[in-house]
């Protein structure tokens, strides 16, 4: 009988160490695989402070938000099934615009990071967006990138086809084209780019921000801010960066 309750406690113990390891990387505000089985049905934790990295990424031909000679860039790989890059579009990215971007001193480059686990519906919501910005550029991007996050409730089931349909046609796309061009295999391949790229530039999880000087080649080598970060955090980044 010993051995048993023996046996049971370490059991227990295993399970219970598992589980404090897993909390403590959802509270630092950001979703990766091991993150996951926490984050579902929950509301985001509050983002932690975290060291600063260094990270460097590419422009690339993905869509710009504000000034594109501006002189700082802010690249930011992100899943619109993400519930923490939901809480940044909702929290952070109206201060952003407001303080940085609006005035001319940020450009953000939205680069797409679906994780496999909010598959298929994060990858199809990507693709959709690019459909947008197929038929009416940036402008038209940042619209519809604007409506997904507005209207998903997250965890990978946020949306459906139906609903996606339903945004173009609320935002006056050619539905016909639009829905012609979610099944082009060329612009989920542009977002696998986007994944390979962010993979490369140290992004593991979402949202995650590669915050530097803008430069003529389109590279950008500067921190790297993983999570739902408040304002501030990236405030103190991006002020230095002006001086």
């Amino acid at each position: 009988m010993t051995k048993i309750l023996v046996f049971l406690l370490l059991i227990s113990s295993f399970f219970l160490g598992s589980l404090s390891t897993k909390v403590r990387l959802l509270e630092k505000g950001g979703l990766t695989v091991d993150t996951q089985a926490q984050a579902n049905n929950q509301a985001p934790e509050a983002a932690q402070p975290q060291a600063i990295t260094k990270g460097v990424a590419l422009v690339d031909d993905d869509p710009v938000l504000g000034d594109k000679n501006a002189p700082v860039t802010i690249i930011e790989f992100s899943d619109y099934e993400c519930p923490f890059c939901k809480r940044h579009f909702d929290q952070t990215l109206p201060q952003l615009v407001e303080k940085y971007v609006d005035t001319g001193k940020v450009k953000i480059v939205f680069r797409d990071f679906p994780l496999s686990f909010h598959d298929p519906m994060a990858t199809k919501e990507a693709v959709a967006a690019n459909c947008a910005r197929e038929q009416g550029g940036d402008k038209k991007y940042f619209e519809f990138h604007h409506e997904i996050f507005q209207r998903t409730t997250s965890n990978g089931n946020g949306l459906d086809d139906a609903k996606i349909k339903t945004i173009a046609s609320d935002l006056s796309l050619n539905v016909a084209k639009f829905s012609t061009c979610l099944s082009n295999k060329a612009m989920e391949d542009e977002v696998k780019k986007d994944i390979v790229d962010g993979t490369a530039a140290g992004a593991s999880g979402t949202p995650t921000f590669v915050i530097g000087k803008t430069t003529e080649t389109g590279e950008v080598n500067g921190d790297l801010l993983v999570g739902a970060q408040p304002f501030a955090a990236f405030q103190g980044l991006i002020e230095p960066l002006l001086q």
